[in-house]
Order: structure tokens, then C-alpha cells, then sequence
């Protein structure tokens, strides 16, 4: 029955020896599933969106946060049911979910057992994602990581395009939210779960089934103090910092008179202004199974 209604959408991420072997050991444990590969950005949202149209009803994303976002636009409103194969380089929202991201046996293990639960599906801009946005300092270090980079470097690669970043001037983003206290920023970033580029809990009252947003905002700062902040608010129980405001909200509007990229689960998507929503517990994610 598994393989009848079940396809795997798989990014092998590049043509190297890791991939294929990954690929490999997806195309092993998927026992007979249907199993399509992505070859460029976009590819696993079109084979999502056909995979729908064909009737399967559980849908696994093979491959990091970026292949999830893709997949999760692909079937949006569709009823079918999100899986994951963690085979990424970070894996953040598998880890959310508390999969064991160093075990593809496990993994598929949850998948066959099939227990689901209900998570929250946050949007920007009318495009969906799982995990993280971020507004200023993060998506224009995304935006200047090139390929190269990212092949060899890895989430490092990340770090050195923030610090060559870090000489420049913020941008001034507008906040508009009835639950913000402050309306000016340097830097947002907005969250669905706890985790941020890591096992890192960064929104610390965070649920992924809560209904609201949470929101980091980093007050008219310069981007040497915000990498500082960002540190304490990674290493803190709470946070505790005046020039951070943390609010929690279902609305959320964030312009600028200047051209700021907007990034959602680690892929850059566009620019200001970005209207953030929230449908409460709109995706059926495949899930370890709870004990209450």
C-alpha cells in the first residue's frame, strides 16, 4: 500500500559521489515508490504539483530545508500528507520535528508507520514556508553565497558572506504589526519552530502548532552589533537584550524605501514590502509518534 500511494521528490543537491550515494540509499529504503529527482531550483515544486494531480497521498521531500520549502508549495491546500528524508546539509525542520536526522532508517520507519500531526504553515508574500524568514542581514548574505561557496564551505559558507557584510549600512525596514512594540528595525527574522541554522532553540516561546509567528527584531543597529546579538540570543535562555524586541503575532508587514532581500527557509525569494501570514495548523506532517 505504501508504495502505491507514496512518492519520494528527491534533490541530490549535485552531481557528486555524496549525492549519488544518497540517492542510492533514498532509492533503497523507497522499496518500489515512485521516486522523481530535481535537477534546478524549482524542480521539486513542479514534480510536487504533478504528484498531486495524480492522486498520491503521501508526498516525501528528500533533501534539506530548501527541497521541504519547494515541496510544501507544491501541495499546499492539497490534503496529501508531507514526509521527510533528511538528507540536507542542516535539516532544521526535521530536527523541529524531532526526526533522527542522522538515520534515514528512522526516518523512513515514521514514515511507514504513518502517525501525523498538524503543524502551522506560515506565508510571505502568498509563498508558503516550514521553518524561518529573515528580512535584511541573513537573506543578503544568502544572496551574495555563491555555489562555489556554498561546495566548500558548507553552512560556513553563510558566515564569511555575513562578515563580509558586516562593514556595510543596514537598511531601515518599517514594522507593522499590532503586536510589535517597536516600529523600526535593522534586521527581522521570523519563525514558525524554535530552531534557527542548527539545533540552536533561537525563538525560545516557539511552537509549531501555536497559531502565532514569532518574531526577533533587531532595533537600529549596525550589522557588527546585531552578529554580536545574534550570539547572545543564541546562547540565552531568554531573551533579555533592549536592543532585541521578541513579539509573537499572526500579521505581520515589513517594508523599506530601499531594495532588502527577503529569505524564507534559506532561499532567497524576493524583496520589501513582505506581508507575513499564518494558517494555524494547516500541514500534515509524518511525524514520531507522541505519547501523551
Amino acid at each position: 500500500m505504501i508504495a502505491n500511494s507514496t512518492i519520494v521528490i528527491l534533490n541530490p543537491a549535485a552531481h557528486s559521489d555524496r549525492a549519488q550515494r544518497a540517492r542510492a540509499r533514498v532509492e533503497s529504503l523507497a522499496r518500489g515508490c515512485t521516486v522523481c529527482a530535481s535537477s534546478k531550483a524549482g524542480d521539486a515544486e513542479i514534480l510536487t504539483r504533478r504528484a498531486v494531480e495524480e492522486g498520491f497521498q503521501k508526498i516525501i521531500a528528500a533533501g534539506g530545508d530548501g527541497t521541504i520549502n519547494e515541496v510544501v508549495n507544491g501541495m499546499a491546500g492539497s490534503g496529501a500528507t508531507l514526509g521527510l528524508l533528511p538528507i540536507g546539509t542542516v535539516n532544521v525542520f526535521a530536527m523541529e520535528l524531532g526526526l533522527p536526522t542522522h538515520n534515514l532508517d528512522l526516518c523512513w520507519n515514521v514514515i511507514e508507520n504513518g502517525a501525523t500531526r498538524l503543524v502551522d504553515l506560515p506565508s510571505a508574500n502568498g509563498k508558503y514556508f516550514v521553518q524561518l524568514a529573515g528580512v535584511g542581514l541573513d537573506a543578503q548574505a544568502v544572496k551574495e553565497t555563491s555555489l562555489a561557496l556554498k561546495r566548500n564551505f558548507g553552512p560556513l559558507s553563510y558566515l564569511i558572506s555575513a562578515a563580509q557584510i558586516a562593514a556595510r549600512q543596514p537598511p531601515r525596514l518599517f514594522i507593522e504589526s499590532e503586536n510589535a512594540a517597536l516600529t523600526e528595525a535593522s534586521f527581522v527574522l521570523v519563525g514558525n519552530g524554535r530552531r534557527y541554522g542548527g539545533p540552536f532553540p533561537f525563538f525560545k516561546q516557539a511552537v509549531i502548532d501555536d497559531g502565532l509567528l514569532d518574531v526577533v527584531a533587531f532595533k537600529q543597529l549596525g550589522y557588527l552589533e546585531i552578529i554580536k546579538y545574534l550570539q547572545d540570543v543564541f546562547f540565552s535562555s531568554e531573551i533579555r537584550i533592549p536592543e532585541v524586541e521578541y513579539f509573537q503575532t499572526q500579521r505581520l508587514r515589513i517594508t523599506s524605501e530601499q531594495e532588502v532581500p527577503v529569505e524564507l527557509d534559506g532561499e532567497l525569494v524576493g524583496s520589501c514590502p513582505v506581508q507575513f501570514e499564518l494558517r494555524e495548523r494547516r500541514l500534515r506532517v509524518l511525524a514520531p509518534a507522541t505519547t501523551e
